[in-house]
């Protein structure tokens, strides 16, 4: 449900226009950010920050975001930080969630793995990923998926990065999950804490709190002690089950 008379995808376009944007001309991501501070407050910096990723058509981050075919093509992503007008006679094709199933999974692979050094074992992390966005309550009763004008909690964008899933819980508290498929080492709590303050800053009201929730195959020792005095982060692990189910040919006699 929209916070004002017109949706944030609209107000985009009102921002286009106050902006004045010609043909190739690009603007930052925090011009963006101040313009709805100025004009509409009360829509939070994450919402506009994932609605800029939503509406740029090559960003592979805005399948997460259900783009509609025809009606969210407005940018085109030149980096984390720099977008333009999208220019359908000189750009690619938009990408559409019914483009290519594997089509974000490895882009995120190669993005991660050149940032990180990571292996492709990452890809399992977005498996992973979209088992619990659709099954929060095994993590605890009462969690759901963070969701507002479109824009779901999924590898919810929070200054340049993304957080793996974004949930409300019971009490309508944020609760910022962090995923590791390998194993859970300590430094996964500053990242954590960074992801935490950011959501306090710029997306929470005044009366919500903020928890983490780390989840990895394995939690290192190191993590366990980083973690024993904050009572506001709670660890996991994960174990995979995998069963099998027989198929028979069929047996086509030849007459």
């Amino acid at each position: 449900m929209a916070i004002y008379e017109k949706s944030v995808r609209r107000l985009m376009r009102d921002m286009v226009y106050d902006f004045g944007l010609q043909d190739g001309q690009s603007f930052v991501r925090q011009q963006a950010i101040d313009w709805f501070s100025q004009h509409y407050p009360k829509i939070k910096k994450g919402t506009v920050t994932a609605h800029l990723i939503r509406l740029s058509v090559n960003a592979p981050s805005r399948l997460h975001y259900t783009p509609k075919l025809g009606e969210d093509d407005l940018f085109f992503q030149i980096d984390s930080n720099h977008f333009r007008l999208y220019d359908s006679k000189q750009d690619p094709s938009p990408i559409y969630s019914v483009a290519n199933g594997t089509m974000l999974q490895n882009a995120e692979v190669v993005e991660e793995g050149v940032e990180l050094g990571i292996s492709t074992e990452f890809a399992y992390e977005s498996d992973l990923r979209d088992y619990l966005a659709k099954n929060l309550q095994i993590i605890e009763p009462g969690l759901r998926l963070y969701e507002e004008e479109g824009i779901t909690g999924v590898e919810f964008p929070v200054g340049g990065r993304f957080i793996d899933i974004l949930a409300v819980d019971s009490k309508n508290d944020f609760v910022v999950i962090e995923l590791k498929v390998s194993r859970g080492y300590d430094r996964v709590i500053g990242q954590l804490l960074r992801y935490m303050a950011w959501i306090q800053k710029n997306q929470a009201d005044s009366e919500q709190k903020i928890r983490g929730v780390i989840i990895a195959r394995k939690i290192s020792e190191d993590l366990m002690l980083a973690c024993s005095l904050m009572q506001n982060v709670k660890l996991f692990e994960y174990e995979l089950a995998l069963s099998l189910k027989q198929i028979n040919p069929i047996n086509n006699e030849i007459q």
